[in-house]
């Protein structure tokens, strides 16, 4: 927004989902830019607020106490009440819900910036239109809300999310024989559904001709991704020591920690996809179902891999015609070329 308020204080409504969370930063690298001496808050799920741990835009993370898709009335008017002997002059909606905008007006918080969303009128003094054809990305439209509302439908600049990861707890981070072995992290899972997966069998011949090369093979993820990674493992041809899973074994920040050592990561369309991204480690990024037209990883080192088919994007859960063709037959050959050829 214009103004060069030197105490401006920001709040930003920071979305939900891991990967969402990671493409923000772009917009809170833009308010610095407009604005260096700009305090910006992030009301923030517990979940996400390791990311923002590692964003040196982000003064501080607050936690947001009511779980995703819950209304919570009586949390969120405490919350904003709560929020006002902070005197906010702005605060920066990114979610397009209507409960999304309900704490800023809560804490009367001055100036209110947002997506028009689900007809926040009243609760969003700033509401903008989104003209989707002009900004096509997500990271777009975050980045959008930094200016003025006469911009919103102009392309803006952005910068890409660039995290700071730190050194990885030794506990968890498994030792390499030498300084010379390279790493490849895998990132076999994805919260939207099975139809974002890349086959178990592919990931699993992926990490054998890397095994054979020498390198060290990690497998991360959630609870969740525990069962996959076992498969990964099981499906191996080599039997190694350098194959590890730590699926299920880390909290997001050690995962972020741990993605920061990787000297490769091939990853589906996740969250921890965009964590590499933003890293700025060599990522290889496997899509199926989605587009990466809206929501790529953002890095110039990162390569996404993706088939034609008439099927494809589908944006579905799972596959609806029931072969997952768009997924089993982009090869494990064509990853290790793209490998290959940015190394």
């Amino acid at each position: 927004m214009a103004g060069r308020n030197p105490n401006k204080k920001i709040l930003i409504v920071g979305p939900s989902w891991v990967g969402d969370m990671v493409m923000a930063q772009s917009l809170f690298i833009a308010l610095k830019k407009n604005n260096p001496a700009v305090t910006i808050d992030v009301l923030a799920m517990d979940w996400t607020r390791p990311l923002l741990q590692r964003m040196p835009e982000v003064n501080e993370a607050i936690s947001m106490p009511i779980s995703h898709g819950i209304f919570g009335w009586k949390m969120r008017k405490q919350l904003g009440i709560s929020l006002r002997d902070k005197h906010y002059d702005q605060a920066i909606v990114l979610p397009n819900s209507w409960k999304s905008a309900l704490i800023p007006w809560f804490a009367k918080i001055p100036l209110r910036t947002g997506w028009l969303g689900e007809y926040r009128y009243g609760l969003l003094n700033d509401a903008r239109k989104l003209d989707k054809q002009a900004l096509p990305m997500m990271v777009e439209r975050f980045v959008a809300l930094a200016h003025p509302a006469s911009q919103s439908r102009t392309k803006p600049p952005y910068e890409a999310p660039l995290m700071i990861a730190e050194p990885a707890n030794e506990a968890i981070n498994p030792k390499r024989p030498s300084s010379e072995q390279k790493r490849l992290i895998l990132c076999p899972g994805a919260e939207f559904g099975p139809a974002k997966q890349w086959p178990t069998s592919h990931y699993a011949a992926l990490a054998d001709f890397f095994l054979t090369s020498g390198w060290q093979v990690l497998i991360l993820g959630s609870k969740a991704d525990v069962s996959t990674a076992e498969e990964i493992v099981n499906l191996c041809q080599n039997s190694s020591d350098n194959l590890i899973s730590l699926a299920g074994q880390t909290q997001l920040e050690e995962a972020i920690d741990l993605l920061g050592t990787a000297d490769q990561v091939v990853s589906n369309d996740s969250g921890l996809m965009h964590i590499a991204a933003a890293l700025q480690v060599p990522l290889v990024a496997v899509y199926g179902p989605t587009s990466p037209a809206f929501t790529p990883p953002l890095a110039s080192n990162a390569h996404i891999i993706q088939i034609d088919m008439d099927c494809s994007p589908c944006f579905k859960r799972s596959c609806p015609l029931g072969h997952h063709n768009c997924m089993k037959q982009l090869s494990v050959e064509s990853v290790i070329s793209q490998i290959k050829a940015t190394r």
